[in-house]
Parts: C-alpha cells; sequence; structure tokens
C-alpha cells in the first residue's frame, strides 16, 4: 500500500478531482488543507510549491495532478 499526501486548498477544482481519483480507486490518502493549515503552507512555499494540489506518494512529489499520470502510477 502507497503512502499518499495530498495538500489541497479549499475550493481547489484540481484537489477534488485528485481526491477524487484516490477515493474511486480505493487508495487512501492524508489530506492537508494548506487554506486552512498556515505551517504546511509555509512548509511546501519553502520548496517552491505555489498551488494545490501537492501530491507525495511514498516521498515521490507531483505539483500538479494529471489523472493519466496517476493512473500508470497505480496500475493493479
Amino acid at each position: 500500500m502507497s503512502n499518499v499526501i495530498i495538500y489541497t486548498a479549499t475550493g481547489c477544482s484540481h484537489c477534488h478531482e485528485a481526491k477524487e481519483f484516490f477515493r474511486e480507486h480505493g487508495i487512501q490518502y492524508t489530506e492537508i488543507n494548506i487554506t486552512e493549515d498556515k505551517e504546511a503552507r509555509r512548509e511546501i512555499m519553502r520548496k517552491g510549491v505555489m498551488s494545490a494540489p501537492y501530491i507525495i506518494v511514498d516521498g515521490q512529489e507531483y505539483r500538479s495532478f494529471d489523472r493519466e499520470q496517476f493512473e500508470e502510477l497505480f496500475k493493479k
């Protein structure tokens, strides 16, 4: 099982799409909302990330959500 963390923002349609993808594929994830968690926002901004979703899968960073890319990554 993969370790998935999704940094999201309130009202972010791409964030919603990413979460929906993981739910549809039965992939558990941890969500961190950077609108509500100011320290998490500062943390990802120090990495140069300026938008959501920011997704980490088993330590690999993805700075956007590309459905095809994640379908390939999680092929069964």
